[in-house]
């Protein structure tokens, strides 16, 4: 038996930039819908939603019929959280709000096991290597995960290029809403000094030779980004594309009464 690829090798072997979508409901249904637009990869949002391990491993199934690489975000850098979710079977972690070089080194700690880290071993019970189906597991576990840390803050972006030198970092997704927020431009992801630390830190994380990616919902900052070298992209979520067709549906359908 034999596990899918890691997001880092999907994005060592993709030629063009890796379009993605989140999945923030918690719903399989959604989860569906959303692979069904073909995205090359889908992030399985454990930080701002009610998504916990069981919820995620059933999107892990989900996402799984149709092609698209998992990605999940576990909440923050936790040590056993991400254990969990490696034992699960997520092989693809992102962790959120790494703001230096120590804190990714903790965040690789834990996706590996001893020596290389200190993720504890329970392989025999857990899905990632499908209940030790898999050949070998322990001694090519390492080869089978990949990890993403969030720069997200001007304490991140500072430290970009020693973050993305870490050892075990395959790729950086930066998250202009935080950043943002950090800036004190709290909602305002296009402001032109946010804009410009993204394209800053896109540069560093590139300058280290790692992969990196960007948030950007808006087609706009979408254009710049990619423009900019980013590897890969999250453009939409699925309760963000339901809330903005289903406000655009009733509106317009309202509007057409008071024509005259």
């Amino acid at each position: 038996m034999q596990l899918p690829l890691t997001f880092a090798e999907r994005l060592s072997q993709a030629s063009d930039p890796q379009v993605g979508l989140w999945v923030c409901s918690g719903s399989a249904t959604c989860a569906e819908l959303i692979v069904g637009a073909q995205p090359d990869w889908v992030l399985i949002d454990g930080e701002h939603s009610p998504i916990g391990l069981e919820s995620t491993l059933g999107l892990l199934h989900t996402v799984a019929a149709y092609g698209a690489t998992p990605v999940v975000r576990v909440p923050e850098c936790d040590t056993a959280r991400i254990k969990q979710f490696l034992d699960l079977g997520a092989q693809n972690i992102m962790v959120p709000m790494v703001h230096d070089a120590s804190i990714a080194a903790s965040a690789v700690s834990a996706m590996h096991y001893p020596p290389k880290g200190v993720r504890g071993v329970g392989s025999a019970l857990a899905r990632s290597s499908r209940w030790n189906r898999v050949p070998d597991y322990l001694a090519i576990a390492s080869e089978t995960v990949s990890l993403t840390v969030q720069i997200e803050s001007t304490e991140g972006v500072r430290n970009a290029e020693a973050i993305a030198a870490i050892e075990g970092v395959d790729a950086v997704f930066i998250g202009p809403a935080d950043l943002a927020a950090d800036m004190g431009y709290l909602g305002q992801q296009d402001h032109p000094e946010v804009i410009s630390s993204v394209l800053d830190t896109i540069d560093a994380v590139r300058a280290a030779g790692t992969r990196v990616g960007v948030n950007a919902f808006a087609f706009a900052q979408q254009q710049m980004y990619l423009d900019a070298g980013a590897d890969f992209i999250a453009v939409g979520a699925d309760v963000q594309l339901l809330a903005k067709a289903s406000s655009d549906l009733v509106r317009n359908t309202r509007a057409l009464s008071k024509k005259d």
